[in-house]
């Protein structure tokens, strides 16, 4: 069976951990280090945006700081993720590797069977629904929110009919990084304090519709669900899912110094945090 790394990184800050997906990235283009399956947490909790948001337009950026909350904009799309009670997973492998399908939604449905998987691991009855169709589409989708589990993906991880993980996928060098958000508990009052409506109606009105369609493990699980538990139900999961033996591994120094340098130079900068 085909061996990636596995790697469980400490908490982090969020310019270091979108720096160190980076920097797997590009020594894995430079054929310096395997494909890699990575779980972390954050250091501390933050408030993650799309490539695409516009920071100033949709975030409250004084309530992010009220809360003492860390604030940083992802190298992938979608739309605004509060990294708190949660587990985040990045998978980074080659275009051209022999499990990828060319077409972006069908890789971003084969690296999700390892969600699927690990979901399924925790006893929860888990489903993957293809939203090929405007009316699936819209089921798990509500216009107008800023947050990343309101948006939809090409397929959707859903529990009880609920939307239970949000990820994001870009293409660089020729290799994919699909990173995403896997929620055991969620303060959804925080999360929309930290987002930007034009009325207070309007807010609660999004608020309501994101609770309907979005649910996190410990709201479905028949009993609490630790971090640690949920990390060993994922690892394996991708193993499972993917059909590779993960590897316990480390990062490697130059990723160590090129994940350093990607956090000076870009992700903890205003110049790219607040760019749109």
């Amino acid at each position: 069976m085909e061996k990636w790394r596995y790697l469980v990184t400490e908490a982090m800050s969020p310019e270091m951990n979108m720096a160190v997906d980076e920097a797997i990235l590009q020594l894995h283009a430079e054929g310096k280090v395997p494909p890699t399956v990575r779980f972390y947490t954050w250091s501390p909790a933050t408030l993650s945006i799309g490539y695409f948001q516009k920071a100033l337009k949709e975030i409250n950026l004084e309530e992010v700081h009220k809360h003492g909350l860390g604030f940083v904009r992802r190298p992938t799309g979608g739309r605004a993720v509060l990294h708190d009670k949660e587990l985040t997973y990045s998978v980074i492998v080659s275009e051209q590797h022999p499990k990828m399908p060319s077409s972006v939604t069908e890789a971003y449905k084969i690296i999700s069977m390892g969600l699927l998987h690990g979901f399924q691991n925790l006893g929860l009855r888990a489903e993957m629904v293809s939203l090929a169709s405007e009316e699936e589409k819209e089921k798990y989708s509500s216009p107008g929110s800023s947050a990343c589990f309101d948006s939809p993906s090409w397929y959707e991880l859903v529990v009880e009919g609920k939307k239970v993980a949000g990820s994001a996928q870009t293409r660089q060098k020729g290799v994919i990084l699909q990173h995403g958000s896997i929620l055991l508990d969620m303060d959804v009052e925080l999360l929309f304090s930290l987002l930007n409506f034009s009325s207070d109606r309007l807010k609660q009105r999004m608020m309501e519709s994101f609770r309907q369609k979005a649910v996190t493990i410990n709201e479905v699980s028949s009993r609490p669900i630790s971090l640690q538990e949920a990390m060993d139900a994922f690892g394996r999961g991708f193993a499972s899912g993917l059909d590779v033996e993960l590897v316990p591994g480390e990062l490697t120094e130059e990723e160590q110094a090129l994940a350093k340098e990607l956090a000076q130079t870009r992700y903890g900068t205003e110049e790219w945090n607040l760019r749109r």
